[in-house]
């Protein structure tokens, strides 16, 4: 089983670099820094230190870098494709917890969650405290499948799951933050093996620049996949 793992990455250059220092040797096949449209050193950073790195011209949003790792990594035959935070939030050592259900029980996506027993989170803003648990609380209600983290992007997709054509991730409205709810979604409402395991997620020091989801617009986007799903408006 071939796995890549793929931080993505927008203006990250204060902390890409301790990202891909985390990895150890022979943790995953290939690691892939997907640059959606950084206009700072970040590119540089993850070439210095012997990363391959594919990018947009722009900034497309993060379910457009998504969605060209993941047909990135088709292309090159990979099984499975990790997808961590580029701005060191999520720990590349936790990688084989995503993978276990793979391997073992045969499962299509791996979610990794912060709120399991024994999980850990940290430096959150309130409003992202508040945010993480209601989304949560409202995806379970339409996905009829209990998810304690549902906007965790430390994940694992086994590949064949996107040979479905009822998922169809070449949509406009998923360039944002939607496309990684509405991956989720559409795995859980089609009856694919869906688990998730205990992961940490822990914020950067705020002077470093901890998030860039703006606090009402990339709420909506990840907020909204739910409805669209959730009444049929979208599939």
């Amino acid at each position: 089983m071939r796995i890549l793992a793929s931080p993505i990455v927008f203006n990250e250059d204060r902390k890409i670099g301790s990202v891909l220092q985390r990895f150890t040797p022979g943790l995953v096949d290939k690691v892939l820094v997907m640059n959606d449209g950084s206009t700072d050193g970040s590119v540089k950073v993850a070439r210095d230190l012997g990363v391959e790195v594919l990018s947009h011209d722009r900034q497309l949003g993060v379910g457009a870098a998504i969605r060209t790792v993941l047909r990135y990594a088709q292309g090159q035959g990979f099984d499975v494709v990790v997808i961590l935070a580029g701005n060191d939030k999520d720990r590349p050592t936790e990688i084989p917890l995503l993978i276990k259900p793979i391997r073992e029980e045969g499962c299509d996506l791996i979610q990794g969650s912060r709120y399991l027993s024994g999980g850990a989170s940290g430096g959150m803003p309130f409003y992202r405290k508040l945010a993480t648990r209601i989304h949560p609380w409202l995806f379970s209600l339409f996905a009829g499948q209990r998810i304690t983290d549902s906007t965790n992007g430390f994940r694992a997709i086994r590949l064949s799951l996107l040979d479905d054509p009822r998922i169809n991730l070449d949509q406009e409205w998923l360039d944002k933050y939607e496309l990684e709810p509405f991956l989720l979604f559409k795995a859980l409402k089609l009856g694919y093996k869906v688990t998730e395991v205990t992961v940490t997620k822990i914020y950067p020091p705020k002077h470093l620049g901890y998030t860039k989801m703006k606090p009402v617009t990339g709420w909506w986007s990840i907020l909204r996949p739910i409805f669209l799903l959730g009444f049929g408006i979208k599939k």
